[in-house]
């Protein structure tokens, strides 16, 4: 039943409207003669108090508001991997044919193509029995997706037919299942609501990493597949290019990338970049394999609070096909503060820094939707959404509302320094600030790369430690009044720090480095300090040691192809053994 009500007041993209009796929480609305997007988020008697999604500017008083008689939903089927959205799925460059460079208010156009007809292939019979979940038949999307159409997750029952391969646009009835209400029909487009988590049997434990390539992050401070990172960091530490990195690279089927009010030149970057940067798993252009979601800063804001949510639908339907999917969130910083200005209009009270008093539970809400999981449906597939979010902290103080909420939900922090960066050190993540919760469950199956990983990880990481507390007397009384031993750990910390941890995204061979790499890299340094200990014990001098020939081939290490890495830091182990024993 459509209901028809009159605005009564305006507050920016806030509006309250009268005669709205019959209407539901979070329900979508049509606003005004432009009929622009809303969704009601108060209600009191027949008062809906509504949130709309575009710019209100020339609004009035007593303009018609109707409602649609659903939640505010994405839609999900082939068409959406390559795409380019807005906050609230709105196709970026067919909106572009219809409206120019700036999308005009009441823009309507579809999120997926209704009028494009997809190669169907159908995998079950008439007569099979179906629930939520089973996938019916198949769509080659693209080049690297092969799209899987599923039964949705509220049906259930008898495939009574079920449509012969050929080609069908996604609106068209391709199966009939008879429930027990009767007959359902089922299109390659299922409808779902933005704020409401898709369905799973089970959730794992995060015990399997969501290898990245890059050392830092991978044996540092791991992530697991399923699991949640922050990458907070001031103005220009980064944090685009340590996500762009990792969606480039991470052990994902799928990239979901997240604008949420960004700087419009940032996401320009990103929006050319993403179509040319080509994929080093299929050869094929990454966007083969990933959906892009820009809201940029000068967007309506209550847009930018509903595009976070819009990404994690996306990736949740992906992983009910059984890929595992990569959300990369930048940044949520922006999401809260976009929060904040919603609050403010409403009349709410302000809690810390004027965020609203449920800042922390609307980030853990969408923390939360992350997860390695048991899909529904027959066949039980296990599948992940990992999410990696951006915080940016005005002037990078972190201790501020947004880091310190996203801190107690993520299990992975990436803390980036600006002074790193600043002297050229990427990825710029600080080694005594960050961590992560996950090592110890990643550590089994790091232990299949080689038994003594967790060992020598540790050890650098107290090295680093020491290196740190160490620097503080250098800066006194310079690096000749230390003992000899403590000149060698500042040494093997630099090389840990610049031939490990600096890591050159524009190399072709540097740009990603394997497991097995990271593992023999690491190794080889933590050799360099046991052997050169035991030269000092022996009675070698630490500057002869310090001049060590062998510490070069440490340092272009990293530049070795995959190919000759092997043979390569055998020769460079033997040299570490040699040198070492004849100093």
């Amino acid at each position: 039943m459509i209901t028809e009500g009159k605005i009564i007041k305006i507050a920016g993209p806030v509006i309250v409207a009268d005669g709205m009796k019959g209407t539901q929480m979070y329900e979508m609305v049509k606003v005004g003669g432009d009929r622009l997007i809303g969704e009601i988020i108060e209600l009191e008697g027949d008062t809906a108090t509504i949130q709309v999604y575009e710019e209100t500017a020339g609004l009035k008083p007593g303009e018609i508001v109707e409602s649609t008689g659903g939640p505010l939903s994405v839609e999900l089927g082939p068409g959406i991997i390559g795409s380019i959205f807005d906050g609230i799925q709105r196709p970026l460059e067919k909106i572009k044919i219809v409206a120019g460079d700036y999308i005009k208010r009441g823009v309507d156009v579809p999120s997926l193509p209704k009028d494009k007809k997809w190669t169907f292939k159908p995998l079950a019979s008439a007569g099979d029995k179906v629930q939520g979940g089973d996938v019916i038949g198949e769509v080659q999307e693209t080049s690297a997706v092969l799209q899987k159409i599923m039964v949705p997750p509220t049906i259930s029952g008898t495939l009574k037919t079920i449509a012969s391969p050929g080609e069908y646009t996604v609106t068209q009835d391709i199966a009939e299942v008879e429930t027990e209400k009767g007959v359902e029909k089922v299109q390659m487009m299922q409808k779902w609501p933005v704020r409401k988590g898709r369905p799973y049997k089970k959730k794992l434990d995060p015990d399997i990493p969501l290898i990245t390539g890059q050392r830092a992050q991978d044996t540092f401070f791991p992530v697991a597949k399923g699991g949640t990172a922050a990458i907070p960091g001031p103005f220009g530490s980064g944090k685009t290019v340590t996500q762009q990195q990792l969606a480039k690279w991470a052990d994902a089927d799928i990239v979901v990338y997240v604008g949420c009010g960004e700087r419009g030149n940032e996401m320009t970057e990103v929006l050319k970049e993403f179509p040319e940067l080509e994929d080093p798993k299929t050869g094929k252009p990454l966007m083969d394999r990933t959906v892009l979601i820009a809201n940029t800063s000068n967007m309506p804001v209550a847009a930018r609070e509903a595009c976070v949510y819009t990404g994690i639908t996306i990736a949740e339907y992906f992983r009910d096909q059984g890929y595992d999917v990569a959300l990369m969130a930048d940044s949520t910083s922006r999401w809260a503060e976009a929060m904040r200005e919603i609050s403010g209009r409403l009349e709410e009270m302000p809690g810390e820094e004027g965020y609203p008093a449920y800042l922390a539970s609307r980030l853990a809400q969408f923390y939360e939707r992350a997860g390695r999981v048991t899909t529904v449906g027959t066949e039980e597939k296990v599948s992940s959404v990992s999410v990696v979010g951006a915080v940016s902290p005005p002037g990078g103080d972190l201790s501020e509302p947004v880091t310190q909420n996203t801190l107690r939900i993520c299990k992975v922090f990436w803390a980036l320094d600006a002074s790193l960066a600043d002297k050229r050190h990427f990825p710029s993540i600080d080694w005594l600030q960050s961590y992560s919760l996950y090592v110890d469950s990643v550590q089994g199956w790091w232990a299949n790369v080689d038994a003594e990983w967790r060992s020598n990880r540790d050890l650098a990481m107290i090295l680093l430690q020491k290196e740190s507390e160490l620097q503080e007397i250098v800066q006194l009384v310079g690096p000749d009044a230390l003992p000899d031993k403590e000149r060698i750990t500042l040494e093997t910390t630099r090389m840990i720090r610049e031939d490990f941890l600096q890591q050159n995204a524009f190399h072709e061979v540097d740009t990603y480095c394997s497991p097995g790499k990271q593992y023999k890299m690491l190794q080889t340094i933590i050799m360099f300090q046991e052997k050169a200990i035991a030269a000092l014990e022996r009675g070698a001098a630490s500057e002869d040691i310090i001049n060590l020939q062998v510490k070069e081939d440490i340092g272009r290490m990293k530049f070795v192809p995959e190919a000759e890495f092997e043979a390569k830091v055998k020769e460079i182990q033997e040299k570490i053994v040699k040198q070492c024993s004849e100093v």
